[in-house]
């Protein structure tokens, strides 16, 4: 029977906190910035709007990504070749 265990976000962030912070908050910060840029400038809402969502959308797909790597990790740690 197979179990699916998700990580935490503070299970990755224990693990390898650089990337996780990388990968979580550049993007955020990076989408508050455009933001605030485009109020301040008097820009066109609409592109710093869908700016913040490209990158909020990037940093869902990158921490999927970065969690699969990391359960892959510890699989090969765990069941690998001079662990049989």
């Amino acid at each position: 029977m197979s179990v699916r265990h998700s990580l935490s976000l503070v299970e990755l962030f224990r693990a390898t906190p650089a990337k996780s912070a990388l990968l979580t908050l550049a993007p955020v910060a990076l989408a508050l910035g455009q933001l605030c840029n485009s109020y301040v400038n008097s820009v066109s809402p609409a592109v710093s709007i869908t700016f913040a969502l490209v990158m909020i959308g990037f940093s869902v797909v990158a921490m999927s990504h970065h969690a699969a790597e990391h359960r892959v990790r510890r699989l090969e740690t765990e069941y690998g070749p001079e662990n049989a």
